[in-house]
This record gives structure tokens, C-alpha cells and sequence, in this order.
């Protein structure tokens, strides 16, 4: 490789050429020519293929068309190199600044015509929003610059270059540069111009940059506007025509704050806009202006004086087919979706997203935190020995980072935090971006995760700290030590508003927990709430060899190294489609509260300042889930914080059924997000009379059973179940194994029951050590009487001493089946056990099990800590929607509190079952799949799964509950299913 090449990849200063300061996005009237579109493109296997291709007259004829923008990774099925998903890890040696010399150039070119009139501008400015990794222009064979900085916008001078007709811009990217080293974010690498490449026309006497900074205090709006432009652009007017403002600045210095007697102010739930011009003689930019003042006062986060909690999202730029690039009704979609799911808050990790969104943001209405493109998350692997942050060399590309961040982005009401960047250990790089931040922007804090001491940031953040320790933080228990700090540098933490930016890690079926943090978020004020990581999995839509569709993930193109499926850590799946986690959330973190009483419901609102006006209350009343009275519920406009008692309409309660009232708050009018009548908040309340669980039937005289056995719907040989209702079935068998979720396979440190879980162990790998997975089953006893079978079974797993004991007893009383299944361990379990329960198989035969029809909780699944979202109702679904297909097969698809349940096949009931509660009064759950647990845990893809020839269904006794310790603490203790004794009590009938 040359060594002027050598230079420049390893070069860790942002590049040469690109133009200074940094500017905003802004909307201008000024002409522009997009050269988005098809560009002719060849791929090296190094960077050191020479630069011939730049000059004029180069013939490009056996180049391909690649399209601008996009990633050329995920083009030409495969022909340009594969993606790479690395969370932590480098995909390259580590050897700052220098990368190997087996490093992809992407070289593209591109014909462009110049608008006729642009050699009157005064410049042409060629602007490219998004590159990655480090990029080099021509125009017209002449060398103009090169940057880094992949997320960050970068602007050329190229008017010396360009000419009348034809022009042909040449640019050269590599996917490796010593810019990989700070840009080593939780995602896919994706090489290429990935935004929008645009030539701007720069009119004489135009207007560089404008900055309205607002503020809003007590009905009144203050701006304090900055502009950039030369003497000869003056005389420049700002107008805001729904204000009456017409403000005329003659000269430079004519600019002045100005104060406007009664404004309607912004917030994330009132994003009242006004529309802005500056303009003069030769050009017209366009903005958006929201009234909001950011300020920290004492350990309070406040906007317009107000306690902001945040209800947030960690996003991520991510498309399916499109990988990072800009997407805007794929945006608007995702983002309508979050306020759907009463998401109030972004934190765009970890680099600032494609300036549209946050156009988006500041129309739909999101507290953003704008995060700068900066991680160097691999060097926590050789101790941060070599981490940029603390070099002086790398001062410049740390500032040059942060300057395009916040010039960038300033003019948005949206963001009110500056975050630094993500995960890269500390030092006084970072320190230095702070000072920047807080000398150019007074008016929005500085957040930075990993200043765990404190010393250069104004709130104090954590990623993945446990209920606990959230807890202490948010109290005064300064003998709880914080992470990272000493008793000092901690009590100057505890003075500060906190923020979880990462908790609740929600990779695949999880997380738990959610409504412990809300529960200490409302009841510390210092709390100020977190940010789920994260919105969406990263899957990129792929192919099997024989056409089968599936999201791939990290592995899935043959890298050599790889964090696997780690990156489809979503509440949402690649398709877009809402987990149950993402309906987990909503419900914990909804804007109204109720609380019943005995005829009145405390209606709480908890928005940060809007009131109830938009807003309806509905009420219904159900018996064993269907509704038998509905109506609107009278609610006065209630105030932000504020609760007022309404009185409840009388409800008829059933004698001999559940009686249950429920009560909604919908939107009273359709909005830029979601339609009239969609709910935003609900509650249940249990108005049931309490009546008597049937007795256990009492046990008759036993005698030794043999031969075959018929009771009711149920036939029996050698005391093992083979039919029921007609239809072959085997089981009951004791299930105490479940496809291990995410959540079971993380190995972190965080153990809430240290009896039953070790520290560096994951719980999966416990219960594949003690044979949960491979169980098999010795019959001790078979017994008969009238009417009655009695079977007892022994089971235990290979080279294992312990046991279950299940006592079976089959009893046929007066046409009714019931089967009454204890479980009872043997002592000495070292672990938590992932479910407990019984299945039954039942093979297709002509036509399969294809439906459920339930009433218990539902609709969507539930487990001991996520079951906020779940309701009491009558539900029915097909068998393939009872489960969500997780990128990674894992459990899925439990439904707790079951009371009765109809299986069904082509529409009609071929099997009911009623579950009785124990003698504690907890009910059982079910599950009902097409793949045994055992089928799921050996599939790494849903398409891997075998094809299916019976229905499973599973009552579980109990689940263990799914906690966040994919990357996060364990489940919490009172949701840890520790091996007990169990009884399962069922009715069975055939078709009613």
C-alpha cells in the first residue's frame, strides 16, 4: 500500500477539505440538485488499487450500477462483500490507528449536469450527509477533500471545480479507516454513501446559518436568534405569522433577542409548532420553531418548569432491505408506532439519525436525546489500555464530532440532552467535547453515561442498573456505593437528576420488570425514568438456499467475528410487528392512571403538562369475559398532576360468573399518529362475588390396574392416556424444560436469588447441566377403582440423583372428567426451574388442532413479570398466532390464569378443559405449539424448526419469570420459580 494511502486511512484527524464550522440542516429556497439516484461503482478487496478512476475521461463501462444512497454490502446479492454484526468486538485487529490492508474501497461515479444559471452563485457547496467509513471527492479529476465521521455531515467547497454541462464527481470509500476505532457501535458495519448527496447553489449575499434559540416562561416565548451571513446580506427579517412577528434586522448587529407576550409552548405531548422564515433578498429558509426552556434545578430534569420523566427508546437507524438508510414513511410509521405505545422519548443511539427524523420529532412529539457518533466500546477488551478518549491525538476528531453533532441539529425543540456518545470508556477528549457543548449551548445539558464519576456531565446516568440499586440512587442511602465513584464523587452523583439511557435489555421474549423501575420513577422524583434498549431488532431480510425468507443476524454471512443474534434486541421485530414486551410497556408507562374504590374510580394524570381535554372515558362490564353493559364515564378535565375522584356506574355482578369492570381512556379525536377511540390507558377491576372451589374428590380404595380403561371422554391402556374426545393423544408427561429465552441464556453477574443462580452461569446452562431438557420417566404404580385411575411416575434425567415425583389421579364423577396432577420434587435442586407443568401431544390424525378459544388473561402472552398488559377476557386465536416468532426460536406464546380452554380444529371445539385453582388460589397457564420446547431450543432461525405433525399443549403449573439478563440483572426473586410442590387440577369434556 502506498504510504500516502497508509497516511490517510490511518489518519485519526476528521479529514481535509471539508468546510468549517459546521452548519445546520436547513430548509432553504436556495436551488439544490439531489444526485441521489444510480451511480457507476466498482468494489476493491484493498485500498490500494489506484486512483485512475477519478479523472474525467475514465471509461467506467465494465463498472455496475449501485444505487446512492445505500450500503454496497447489502446489493448485488452477495457480489460486494457481506455484512459484519459485532456488538463489542472489532472486526479487525487491534492496532490503532491502523487498519489491515485487506480493507473494501467502494469507488463511484457519477455524470451531472449543472443547472443552467448556477455559475452565478456565488459557491457550490457538494454535501454529503452520510458516509461510511472514511471517503475521498473529485470533481472533474480534481482532488477536493476526504472526511470520517460516518453519521456526520461534511460540506466541499466545489465551485473552482465545477463548470457549464457536464461534471463528473468521483468518490472513493473505505470500509476501514482510523475512524472504525471511534465508531465501534451495537450494529451491523455497513459500508458506502448510505444518505443523501446533494450540490448546493450558494447564493451572493446568502444566509449561512441560522439558529433560533427559544425559551418560554409564564405564557411568554423568548427568542434568541444567530445568524451567520456577511455585512451585504443585511437587510435580513425573521417572521413567525401566527405570532405577528416581523422583526427586521438592518445590520449584523441589529440582531437581538426578542420577547413575545403569549405563546403556546412545545412539549413531547403538545408539540405546538410555529412556522418561521429568515429570509432576505436572496434566499428564504424555512423553520420550525417550538417554545421550550431545558434547565436542571437541584436533582430535577424540568422543561417550561416542569419534571420530565422519560418514557424513552433507545432507536437505532435500522431497515430490513435498506440497512441505515433514510427511509421517511418507514420513520413516520415507527415513529407514529411509539406513540401508539406511549413511548414519549428517543435516544438516538448511538449517532444523530438522518436529519428528517428529527423534523419528524419535533412534529409528532419526543424528548430527544442526540447522541454524537462516537464509540470505542473494544477496548474494554484490552482494559481501555490504547482508548482514544484519553489521547491527545484524537482531541481534534472527538471535537470535529461533537461541532457537526450540535451545529448540525441545534435548531430542534425536540432534543433536549446532548449526549456525548456511547460506551467509550472516559478520559479528556470527552471532557473537552463537554466544555465545547456547554460554551456553544447553555440552553441543553450535557449527558454522558460513562462519566460515572461525574466531573464533565449535568445528570447522572446508568445503563442496566438493578431495582436496588435504581432504588438507592433515587433515595438518600449514600451508603450504597454508585458505580465507579468514590463516597464523594458519589454523593455529587445523588445531586443530580438521574436516567437509566439503557435498562429493560429487550432481546427476544422479555423483558421483566418494567413496572418495578415506573413503580421507583413515581415514587423518587430524582428518578426521571429510562430508555428500553431498544426500539427494534437490526434482522436483515435474507434467503435460504431454497428461497425461504428469514432475518438474519450476526453469523448468518459467515463473519469471522460476530456477537450473533445480540443485535435482535427490539420491542418490535424486523417485520415491524409489536412484541408483547412493546404492549408490557405501554401499560406500565400510561399517561393516566386509575384506582378503584367501591363506587368511585381516582382518575390520575401523569403527562408532564397536558390535561385529559383530548381524551374520553369508556367503561364495560363482562361476565366470564362477555360484555354485558357498557357506557361513557363522565370525566372532568383533569390538570398534569393532578387526580380527581368520578363516580362509577353501578355494575351488575353475576352470581355464578366472574363479574368484571373495565375502564378506558381513548383518544377523543383522530391525530397525526393514531385514530379516534385508541387507547391509551386502561384498568380492571374484580367486582366478582368470591364463590367456592369445587373440593377435591375424595380417594377411593385403590386396587392394582391393568389392562385398558375407559372414563368419559378418556381411554387409557396400561394406565398411559391414548385418547381423548376421539382423538389420539399421549401424556400427561411432566415438563419442567423450556426453549431457553435470551433472558435465560445471558450469563451476566446480575443474580437477584444468588440461592439459585450463579453469578457467570446462565440459568439455561444450569438446567441443561441437571437434564431438564432430556427427562424421562419411570412408572412406579398404576392403580384403579370405580370411575378412577391412579398412575405414579418417577422422573428424573441421566447420571442425575434427583427427581420428581407426579402423582395422576383420573376421576369420573357424574359425566365429569377430572385429572388431578401433583408434582412434588425431590430435595437437593440447586436451581430455579424454567416451568412446571404437564403436556399433552396430540398428533394431526385427518385434521389438526389448529385454534384456541380461552378466557383467562390475554390476549397476548404473559409470564409472572410481564403480565401488566394482560387483561381478564374471552380470547381466541389460531395456533401459529398463539406464539411470536422470535429471530431466535425461544419460548413463547404462555397465557396465564387460564380458566377454561376449547381447542379447536377447522372452526369447531373438539376438546374443553376448565382449570380449578390450587389451594392457594393460583391458577395455571397454557401453552399451545406446533414444536415441542426441545424442537424450539435446537433451532437457531424459525425456518430450522422440522416440520410439524401434532399440536403440544402445555399446563403449566407455574413459569419462572423472564427478567433482562441478556444484558442486565435477573429475574427478580419474588418471580424465580423455585422447585415446590404443585397441584394442577383440570376438567376435560369433549365438544359442548
Amino acid at each position: 500500500m502506498p504510504s500516502e494511502l497508509t497516511d490517510l486511512v490511518s489518519d485519526v484527524t476528521p479529514g481535509r477539505g471539508a468546510l468549517r464550522p459546521a452548519r445546520s440542516w436547513l430548509h432553504s429556497d436556495a436551488p439544490s440538485l439531489s444526485l441521489n439516484g444510480s451511480w457507476r461503482f466498482r468494489l476493491s478487496p484493498t485500498a490500494s488499487v489506484t486512483e485512475d478512476f477519478a479523472v474525467e475521461d475514465f471509461d467506467d463501462h465494465d463498472w455496475e450500477d449501485m444505487a446512492v444512497p445505500s450500503h454496497w454490502v447489502l446489493e448485488g446479492d452477495g457480489a460486494y462483500g457481506r455484512p459484519i454484526y459485532t456488538n463489542v468486538q472489532f472486526p479487525f485487529p487491534m492496532d490503532p490507528p491502523h487498519v489491515p490492508d485487506e480493507n473494501p474501497t467502494g469507488d463511484y461515479r457519477r455524470v451531472f449536469e449543472l443547472p443552467a444559471g448556477w455559475t452565478d452563485a456565488e459557491r457550490v457547496v457538494l454535501r454529503f450527509d452520510g458516509v461510511e467509513s472514511l471517503f475521498r471527492v473529485w470533481v472533474n479529476g480534481v482532488e477536493i477533500g476526504s472526511a470520517s465521521g460516518s453519521r456526520l455531515a461534511h460540506e466541499f467547497d466545489v465551485t473552482s471545480s465545477v463548470r457549464p454541462g457536464d461534471n463528473v464527481v468521483a468518490v472513493r470509500v473505505h470500509q476501514w479507516s482510523a475512524a472504525s476505532y471511534v465508531e465501534d457501535q451495537d450494529q451491523w458495519w455497513l459500508p458506502g454513501i448510505f444518505r443523501d448527496v446533494t450540490l448546493l447553489a450558494r447564493p451572493a449575499a446568502g444566509i449561512e446559518d441560522v439558529w433560533l434559540r427559544t425559551g418560554f416562561d409564564s405564557g411568554r416565548g423568548h427568542i434568541d436568534p444567530e445568524v451567520v451571513a456577511d455585512a451585504a446580506a443585511f437587510p435580513i427579517t425573521l417572521r413567525i405569522p401566527e405570532l405577528g412577528v416581523e422583526q427586521v434586522w438592518a445590520t449584523k448587529d441589529d440582531v437581538a433577542p426578542l420577547d413575545i407576550p403569549e405563546v403556546t409552548p412545545w412539549s413531547a405531548e403538545r408539540p405546538h409548532l410555529y412556522r418561521a422564515t429568515v429570509s432576505n433578498a436572496a434566499e428564504t429558509i424555512s423553520l420550525s420553531v417550538g417554545f421550550r426552556t431545558v434547565e436542571i434545578r437541584g436533582d430535577q430534569f424540568l422543561v417550561n418548569g416542569r419534571r420530565v420523566v422519560f418514557h424513552g427508546v433507545n432507536r437505532h437507524e435500522t431497515h430490513p432491505e435498506r440497512g441505515r438508510v433514510f427511509d421517511e414513511q418507514h420513520a413516520r410509521e415507527d415513529l407514529a408506532l411509539m406513540k401508539r405505545f406511549n413511548v414519549n422519548a428517543i435516544r438516538t443511539s448511538h449517532y444523530p439519525p438522518h436529519p428528517r427524523l428529527l423534523d419528524l420529532a419535533d412534529e409528532l412529539g419526543f424528548w430527544v436525546v442526540l447522541e454524537c457518533d462516537l464509540e470505542t466500546h473494544g477496548f474494554h477488551k484490552v482494559d481501555w489500555k490504547g482508548n482514544p478518549s484519553d489521547d491527545p491525538a484524537w482531541r481534534e476528531a472527538y471535537l470535529d464530532r461533537i461541532r457537526r453533532t450540535v451545529e448540525r441539529d441545534k435548531n430542534h425543540p425536540s432534543i433536549v440532552l446532548w449526549s456525548l456518545g456511547n460506551e467509550a470508556g472516559t478520559g479528556s477528549n470527552l471532557a473537552a467535547m463537554s466544555s465545547w457543548v456547554h460554551s456553544r449551548d447553555a440552553g441543553r445539558p450535557v449527558h454522558y453515561e460513562g462519566d460515572h464519576a461525574g466531573e464533565y456531565t449535568d445528570v447522572y446516568s446508568r445503563m442496566y442498573a438493578s431495582v436496588p440499586e435504581t432504588e438507592a440512587i433515587g433515595t438518600d442511602g449514600s451508603r450504597v456505593p454508585l458505580l465507579g465513584c468514590t463516597p464523594a464523587q458519589g454523593a455529587r452523583q445523588r445531586t443530580k437528576p438521574f436516567l437509566l439511557c439503557e435498562y429493560a435489555h429487550a432481546m427476544g421474549n422479555g423483558p421483566g420488570a418494567f413496572d418495578q423501575y415506573e413503580e421507583l420513577v413515581r415514587a423518587h422524583p430524582r428518578l426521571h425514568g429510562g430508555f428500553v434498549w431498544e426500539w427494534r431488532d437490526h434482522g436483515i431480510l435474507a434467503r435460504t438456499a431454497d428461497g425461504r425468507p428469514f432475518y438474519a443476524y450476526g453469523g448468518d454471512f459467515g463473519e469471522t467475528v460476530h456477537d450473533g443474534n445480540f443485535v435482535m434486541d427490539g420491542m418490535v421485530l424486523s417485520d415491524g410487528t409489536p412484541t408483547p414486551s412493546l404492549h408490557e410497556f405501554k401499560a406500565v408507562v400510561q399517561p393516566v392512571m386509575f384506582s378503584f374504590e367501591a363506587d368511585k374510580v381516582a382518575v390520575t394524570n401523569l403527562r408532564h403538562s397536558a390535561d385529559t381535554s383530548d381524551l374520553r372515558f369508556r367503561w364495560r362490564v363482562e361476565h366470564d369475559g362477555r360484555v354485558v353493559e357498557s357506557g361513557e364515564l363522565e370525566v372532568p378535565v383533569i390538570a398534569a398532576g393532578v387526580s380527581g375522584r368520578v363516580p362509577l356506574p353501578p355494575v351488575t355482578v353475576a352470581p355464578d360468573a366472574e363479574s368484571w369492570l373495565t375502564v378506558e381512556a381513548v383518544l377523543a379525536a383522530e391525530t397525526a399518529w393514531a385514530p379516534q377511540g385508541h387507547v391509551v390507558a386502561t384498568a380492571q377491576a374484580d367486582r366478582s362475588v368470591r364463590r367456592r372451589v369445587p373440593a377435591a374428590r375424595t380417594r377411593p380404595e385403590w386396587r392394582a390396574g391393568t389392562g385398558t380403561l375407559a372414563l368419559g371422554v378418556a381411554d387409557f391402556v396400561g394406565g398411559s392416556l391414548v385418547r381423548l374426545a376421539d382423538r389420539a393423544v399421549s401424556g400427561p408427561r411432566l415438563e419442567l424444560f423450556r426453549a431457553p429465552t435470551d433472558n435465560d441464556e445471558g450469563a451476566s453477574d446480575e443474580v437477584e436469588h444468588s440461592d439459585a443462580a450463579v453469578p457467570g452461569v446462565s440459568n439455561a446452562e444450569l438446567w441443561r447441566r441437571e437434564g431438564l431438557h432430556r427427562l424421562t420417566t419411570r412408572r412406579v404404580r398404576v392403580e384403579q377403582a370405580a370411575d378412577a385411575l391412579r398412575t405414579v411416575d418417577k422422573v428424573s434425567a441421566a447420571n442425575s440423583a434427583l427427581f420428581v415425583m407426579v402423582e395422576c389421579v383420573w376421576t369420573l364423577d357424574g359425566g365429569e372428567l377430572e385429572l388431578r396432577a401433583q408434582i412434588e420434587p425431590s430435595s437437593g435442586w440447586p436451581t430455579v426451574w424454567p416451568r412446571v407443568g404437564i403436556r399433552f401431544d396430540l398428533p394431526d390424525g385427518t385434521q389438526p388442532i389448529d385454534g384456541a378459544e380461552w378466557f383467562g388473561l390475554g390476549p397476548l402472552e404473559s409470564y409472572p413479570d410481564s403480565i401488566r398488559a394482560a387483561r381478564t377476557g374471552r380470547f381466541s386465536s389460531s395456533v401459529r398466532d398463539l406464539s411470536v416468532d422470535y429471530a431466535r426460536p425461544q419460548e413463547t406464546g404462555h397465557r396465564s390464569a387460564l380458566r377454561e380452554l376449547s381447542l379447536t380444529s377447522g372452526g369447531m371445539e373438539v376438546l374443553h378443559l376448565v382449570a380449578l385453582p390450587d389451594t392457594r388460589g393460583r391458577r395455571p397457564g397454557f401453552v399451545l405449539s406446533r414444536h415441542t420446547p426441545q424442537e424450539i431450543a435446537a433451532a437457531d432461525h424459525p425456518h430450522e424448526l422440522p416440520a410439524s405433525v401434532a399440536t403440544h399443549l402445555h399446563i403449566d403449573a407455574a413459569q419462572h419469570g423472564l427478567g433482562s439478563r441478556a444484558c442486565g440483572p435477573d429475574v427478580w426473586p419474588d418471580f424465580a420459580l423455585r422447585p415446590e410442590t404443585y397441584t394442577l387440577r383440570l376438567q376435560i369434556s369433549g365438544p359442548r
